[in-house]
Parts: C-alpha cells; sequence; structure tokens
C-alpha cells in the first residue's frame, strides 16, 4: 500500500506528493530538515528534535508554518495512518514558492512549506548492531554553519557515498587533522583511560539530539565524558569507537580506513551505551 506524505496542509500518497519546481528548498535548498525516530509508533526525543528545528530556522529566519505543537501532532497522525511501528518521521520546512528564481528572500507574503512522510527500520534490531561498522575519512569541505541543520547534504552525499563503494558504513569528515563528525552521525571514542570523547557542539558539527541524550546518559552513570576534539590517531589508539544517531542510536565503529579499533569488535562501552539508550528511548517516547 503507498504510504502517505503529508504536503501543506493534505495527506497525499507518497506516490503523489509533490511541490512546486520554484520552492526554495528544491531551488537553493534554503530549508531545514529533521528526523525523529519512531519506536513501537511512538516518538523518541522529538522535543529535542523539535527545539533543534527551531533553533535551525531562526538561525536562517525562516518562520515556520506551524506552532511546533501542531507538527508534534501532524507527526503522530502521519505516524498512525501509516500504521508505523517502528521507523523514522521525516519533515522539511523550506522557504516556500515565490514567482520565480531569485536569491534574496521573497519580497511577497510567501508561506513556508512543510512536508513530512515516514519510512519503516528497525533500528534495534539492525544487524550492524551487533557487527559494528567501518568508516572511512574524508576531507570535510563543507560550509562553515554545519549547526544550522540544512537540506544542503552535498558534501555528505559525496561523503557517504565514497563509503558506499568502500564497503563502509559511514564516512568521517575530517579538518585541520580531526575529526568533524559522521556524514549523517556524531563521532566518539573511549580513551584507553575510559574517557569518552566527542567533539565539542560549536557551528563546526551539529547538535546531534542522539549525541546530547547519551553524554547525559552516561554522565548519570558518573563514567567520564570529555567534549574536545580528536584525531583519527587517537580513535585508531582508542579503545573503543562508535557513531550516534536518530536513525542508528549508538552504534560501535569497528575499523577506520580499515585498520582496527581496538580489537576490532564492538566494545562493552559502545554495546551498554546501546542498551541504555534503548531503554531512555522506550521510556521516554510519546
Amino acid at each position: 500500500m503507498d504510504p502517505l506524505a503529508y504536503v501543506n496542509g493534505s495527506f497525499v500518497p507518497l506516490s503523489e506528493a509533490k511541490i512546486s519546481v520554484l520552492d526554495r528548498g528544491f531551488l537553493f535548498a534554503d530549508g531545514i530538515y529533521e528526523v525523529s525516530a519512531v519506536l513501537d509508533g511512538k516518538l523518541v526525543d522529538n522535543a529535542s528534535h523539535l527545539a533543534r528545528l527551531e533553533r535551525s530556522v531562526g538561525e536562517i529566519k525562516l518562520k515556520l508554518p506551524e506552532t511546533v505543537e501542531r507538527i508534534t501532532e501532524l507527526q503522530k497522525e502521519l505516524i498512525a495512518r501509516n500504521k508505523v511501528a517502528n521507523g523514522l518521521v521525516y519533515l522539511q520546512v523550506t522557504r516556500g514558492a515565490d514567482k520565480g528564481r531569485d536569491f534574496p528572500f521573497p519580497k511577497a507574503d510567501v508561506k513556508s512549506s512543510l512536508v513530512m512522510f515516514t519510512s519503516e527500520k528497525d533500528i534495534i534490531n539492525a544487524p550492524v548492531a551487533k557487527t559494528g561498522i567501518n568508516v572511512i575519512t574524508v576531507p570535510d569541505i563543507r560550509w562553515e554553519r554545519r549547526d544550522i541543520k540544512s537540506v544542503a547534504l552535498l558534501a555528505q552525499v559525496l561523503a557517504k557515498q565514497a563509503a558506499a563503494e568502500a564497503g563502509a558504513g559511514e564516512a568521517w569528515m575530517l579538518q585541520d587533522g580531526y575529526v568533524t563528525e559522521g556524514g549523517s552521525s556524531t563521532a566518539f571514542i573511549l580513551t584507553k583511560d575510559d574517557v569518552i570523547v566527542t567533539r565539542q557542539n560549536s557551528n563546526a558539527i551539529l547538535p546531534g539530539c542522539t549525541r546530547k541524550a547519551v553524554i547525559a546518559l552516561a554522565e548519570e552513570r558518573q563514567l567520564r565524558v570529555e567534549e574536545r576534539s580528536f584525531t583519527v590517531d587517537e580513535a585508531l589508539a582508542a579503545k573503543e569507537a562508535f557513531i550516534t544517531s536518530a536513525s542508528s542510536f549508538v552504534q560501535p565503529v569497528i575499523a577506520v580506513d580499515g585498520k582496527k579499533v581496538g580489537d576490532g569488535k564492538p566494545g562493552p562501552m559502545a554495546t551498554r551505551l546501546r542498551e541504555i539508550y534503548v531503554e531512555f528511548a522506550k521510556a521516554t517516547a510519546v
């Protein structure tokens, strides 16, 4: 059965969902997106995602066409209509369609556009959660406002295509010798001294919602967390490495550029943090 999408006020079959060719998201990547996980038909950590959405649209002076409360209602309705038990909800807000193609913001009262769709995915039972993934490294060629969750994802597309061609599960992007983040994830390592390390939030990385939750859950358990940059050499010398994202939760990294991290198997810290996050996700999903 053709699932439904939400497009600017209407629920329509996904195969028939359309926007104008003049939509600024299509023409200029003038838009913001978010992805929330779904477990047992409920949204995971969605308030954090929508708070980030509000921040991102604010940074580019883009007005949401609906309140956050109404967006939440629409997400839940879309999940229910599509009978999604486990998966993802994607939403995108753009500056809408003007009468032509002009770089500055529309002068007329053009309403921003809101689209959503769902996808099925069994995140908890993903095989790579048990086997771990390899990552490759690529230069970070993105713009300087990576903290804004923009739909301008060409650099990430190229990075993740390179990973796919190399048989890897993710690409870690490098700038000035340091890991910034993954193509669609946050990068972590566990040092020999049992310190969990991930890059500090700044304009250089996206402030990951799963990252935020995992750090909080780790600190609640008196685990040591250090927010700082780290190199590939540090990752290769670490006990463990892992990534976090809404679409993978916590996923072990067993090799970087073909070289083993630790013993080349998912480590106990990443495994435990995944278990803790899944418990959190199930307990707080709404």
